[in-house]
C-alpha cells in the first residue's frame, strides 16, 4: 500500500482553481500507484477522513485566492496543532484540510504527517485554461510536492 496520499481539490472548470488537478495529472506520471495514491476532488468533505486514516503522510493540494499571496506564489504548510479543539462536528459547505485531519484523528486514532500545498491563483472565472502566471508556476508546484513525497520515502 502506498505511504503517501495526495488529495488535489478544486474546480477543473474554473481556470486557476484547476491547478491542483493539473498537478495531480503530472504527479501520476512521476509515481506509481504503489508509491502514491492520488485523489482529485471538487471539495473536501468529512468522509475523506476515512481515506486519510489509512496513510502516514497526506498532502492536500489546492489553489488559493489572491489575499493568500501574489499570483503564482507557492506555499507549503505543515498542518500542526492537530489535537486542538475544532468544530469537526459542524460541517458546512467547505471543510478545511486541518478539519479532515482532526476528524481522522478523532475517529480513527491516527496522526498522519500532513501538509497543505497551495498556489495563489489569478483567474477563477469560467474556463479550463490556467492563467499564464499559474501555468508557469505549475512545474514548481509539482516539484515541491514531489519533494514532500521523496521525504516520506527517506523517512521510512
Amino acid at each position: 500500500m502506498p505511504r503517501v496520499l495526495i488529495i488535489a481539490y478544486g474546480n477543473p472548470l474554473r481556470s486557476d482553481d484547476s491547478v491542483a488537478w493539473r498537478a495531480a495529472k503530472a504527479l501520476r506520471q512521476k509515481f506509481s500507484p504503489n508509491e502514491v495514491e492520488i485523489h482529485c476532488l471538487h471539495q473536501l468533505a468529512p468522509e475523506v477522513a476515512e481515506t486519510v486514516s489509512k496513510f502516514p503522510r497526506v498532502i492536500f493540494v489546492d489553489a488559493a485566492s489572491a489575499p493568500a499571496g501574489h499570483p503564482g506564489e507557492i506555499r507549503v504548510e505543515k498542518l500542526r496543532n492537530i489535537e486542538g479543539k475544532d468544530s469537526t462536528t459542524q460541517f458546512f459547505h467547505a471543510v478545511s484540510p486541518l478539519a479532515v485531519i482532526r476528524l481522522a484523528q478523532s475517529l480513527y486514532r491516527v496522526k498522519p504527517r500532513a501538509f497543505s500545498v497551495t498556489v495563489t491563483g489569478q483567474d477563477f472565472g469560467h474556463g479550463e485554461a490556467l492563467s499564464p502566471v499559474v501555468e508557469s508556476a505549475l512545474p514548481h508546484l509539482v516539484s515541491r510536492i514531489e519533494a514532500l513525497v521523496r521525504d516520506a520515502d527517506e523517512a521510512s
